[in-house]
């Protein structure tokens, strides 16, 4: 009985550092991708998602930075390469529910590169 426990025991702290882990890697993950917008730091950014084995597709609605989803934090800061890779790597339906086309109309980014390639790409 004493060993059960203490096998079930190991099990769940196994368990909780694991969970621990892939939370913290995600962290890591989601201050790189603002760190390298921030900077329109393209290279390092497919670096880090070739290294980290995702895609742009995949994590962009997860993501934000200081409140903004990449895109529109691409276009705060004036990211214009980077901005259009993102949207390059997303899917219409994607940027066509996404809203930062409105957001860059709204905000004073609408004749920005990233705001052109979403609408030439979303058909807007």
């Amino acid at each position: 009985m004493k060993a059960i426990v203490l096998g079930t025991l190991m099990a769940a702290v196994a368990a909780t550092g694991a969970t621990f882990s892939k939370s913290a890697e995600a962290n890591e993950l989601a201050l790189s991708l603002c760190t390298y917008v921030q900077g329109d730091d393209t290279m390092r950014m497919r670096k880090k998602l070739r290294d980290s084995r995702v895609r742009v597709r995949d994590i962009y609605s997860g993501i934000q930075c200081n409140g903004q989803s990449l895109l529109q934090f691409a276009m705060a800061n004036g990211s214009q390469e980077i901005g259009s890779f993102i949207v390059g790597r997303l899917s219409v339906d994607e940027l066509q529910s996404s809203g930062d086309y409105e957001w860059a109309q709204s905000n004073g980014h609408g004749d920005t590169a990233i705001a052109q390639a979403i609408k030439e790409r979303a058909g807007f």
